[in-house]
Order: structure tokens, then sequence, then C-alpha cells
């Protein structure tokens, strides 16, 4: 399988530094949940029925995304069954990316090319399927609604598809075209992990037009989304007041996260509400040395640059700060 985030267990086992002493930054999801901050428990009922496609989970979905979605097993779910559900395609992905999107296109036997974001109008006739995160994973890079239906009706009209990955929109909902995922040729893929701080719960929904979200569903099989991760996702969706409050703090914590890495001498070179990625030619060298300190960030190798999630507390906000201002001096 692919490198992802986190995985901090395995790194305080090879570190010797034990896990609970650890500030993971790697992951790009708040670190603020919704279900420890509510205190949401499921239902009994929850645990010994098999889920109910009506238990209204496609309702409390729809009034969130603005449409009807599919709900599964989290994005990754989506990402895996969506190329195979294509005949062989020239496919097109804004890089660099999350990289699970080229790998399950090409392993379903797909022609897969890297595109570059300022390159796509260009591109997009030679190429049947254009997929792009909205924001970008790592860079931030976000598209305009505008500009994401105009390359849909391009490719639509010749039978292509436009997939987007909204993972990371929510703190920006008026910037998504879930609602319009209703039109043929437009996938957009949302999760419950980053926003809601719920990547455990594995729930995720694809928007998308009826025909192919039914090819979908029978791809997917019975019971994609466990009992007790629909009713939680439920009540999650319909908490309008934890997501305005959610949405406020992550801008703030998004914002004061930028200046301490000014601050360090660190400029972001894009981010989003979640996270905030530092191009360096010496990112493998502040990425040991932040570990050396007990703090653990996502390094990517190209181009080399590390990605910062947002500290949770004050507590932790201090220990990232003096750590900077540490590493800061040392280069001085």
């Amino acid at each position: 399988m692919l490198e992802h985030g986190g995985q901090l267990r395995d790194v305080a086992r090879r570190t010797g530094t034990p896990w609970a002493d650890w500030l993971d930054l790697s992951t790009g999801i708040s670190p603020w949940s919704w279900a420890a901050e509510t205190g949401f428990a499921p239902t009994a009922e929850s645990w010994r029925r098999l889920p109910d496609d009506d238990d209204g989970l496609r309702r409390a979905a729809a009034d969130y995304y603005g449409g009807e979605v599919l709900p599964t097993a989290g994005s990754q779910a989506a990402i895996q069954a969506l190329p195979r559900l294509r005949p062989a395609a020239t496919v097109g992905i804004c890089a660099p990316t999350y990289a699970e999107h080229a790998e399950q296109w090409r392993r379903a036997g797909h022609a897969v090319v890297a595109v570059a974001a300022d390159r796509i109008a260009q591109q997009l006739d030679h190429l049947d399927v254009l997929l792009l995160c909205n924001p970008n994973n790592p860079d931030g890079r976000t598209w305009t609604p505008a500009t994401l239906l105009d390359w849909h009706a391009r490719l639509a009209a010749r039978g292509g598809w436009l997939v987007v990955d909204e993972a990371y929109i929510d703190a920006r909902p008026e910037r998504s075209i879930a609602a319009r995922s209703d039109r043929t040729g437009l996938i957009v893929l949302r999760s419950l992990g980053k926003f809601f701080g719920l990547a455990g719960a594995r729930v995720g929904f694809v928007g998308c037009a009826p025909g192919l979200r039914a090819a979908l569903r029978e791809a997917l099989g019975p019971w994609p989304v466990a009992g007790p991760a629909r009713e939680m996702a439920m009540a999650a969706l319909r908490d309008h007041p934890w997501q305005q409050r959610q949405r406020q703090r992550l801008h703030a914590a998004s914002a004061a996260l930028a200046a301490d890495l000014v601050a360090a001498g660190l400029t972001p070179a894009g981010g989003c509400s979640l996270f905030h990625r530092v191009v360096t030619p010496d990112a493998a060298g502040l990425h040991a040395a932040l570990a050396r300190q007990g703090i653990w960030v996502r390094r990517f190798a190209s181009p080399a640059s590390l990605r910062f999630g947002l500290p949770g507390d004050a507590p932790a906000a201090l220990r990232l700060r003096r750590a900077l201002q540490t590493l800061a001096r040392g280069a001085a």
C-alpha cells in the first residue's frame, strides 16, 4: 500500500519515544472531533441490526451537500471502485496530489498522465477523465466553481468525466460543486474525516448522476457503512451550530500556524484551513530535527516539502512554536 500520514505508533516503536509523547501534525485531519466534543454515543439498536438505508442518513447528507449522494466507507472506497466502472481511458490527474487517485486508476488499466495545474485548460481535449482535489493536497490550490463547471461541460460533451475530491472543502462550502453533481459526467467525493475529525468512522459520500450512482452502489455491495457510523454521520451533518464554530476556529488556527511558520523563516507555499505546506530543499533535515523534538509532520520528496497540520490546543501550538524558534535560531 502507499504511504500516508499518521502511522505514529510505528514511528514511536522505531524511535523509542512513547506514542503519547508525540505531537502528530502529519495528517491534515482536524484536531477537534465532532464526536469527542459532543459525547455522541450510538444507540444499542445500531449495534444489533444491519444498517438501514432508510434511517435518515441520505436525507441528512442531501441537505448538507445540496443533492443526492451515496454513502461509502470513506472516500477511499469510491477512489478504488470508480476506475473499474469506466472503460480504458486517458486520465489526467493534477499533480502533485493525493497519491491513491493515480494508483487506483493505474491499477484498473487506465493511462494516467500528470497534468500541471496551469496546463489543465490546454490539455483537457486530450483527456477522457480529469481528476483533481479541491483544495488540493498537499499544496492547497483551489479552483472556482465556474472554472470546474466549464471543464466539466467540455469533458461531458464527449462522454468524459470530471472527478473532484472535496475532502478539504467543508470549511469553505461556497467553493463546493457537490450540489451540481447530479450532472452526467460530474463526480464529487466528500468525506467526514477531515473537517469533522471523524476519520476513524470511515464515512464518505459520492455525488454523481443517478445511473453511475446505481452502478457504484452495486460495485460497493450492501452495507458499506456500519450502523453506528451512520448514526454518527447523520447527527454530525445536522449539527449546524457546531459546524459554524468549527469553521471559525479552523480559520483562526490556520492563520496562527501560518504566522508561526513565517516567523521561523518557513513561509508557506500553499495550504488551506487544515494544513500548510512549506517547500524547502532542507525538508529532510527539518523533518528529522522536528522529530527529535517529538513533533511529527508529513514530508514529501518531490518537491522537497513539509506539510504541517493544525495543533489542537494552546499547549500544542506553543510546543510547535518553540520548536520552530529553536530551528530558526540554529539556522541563523
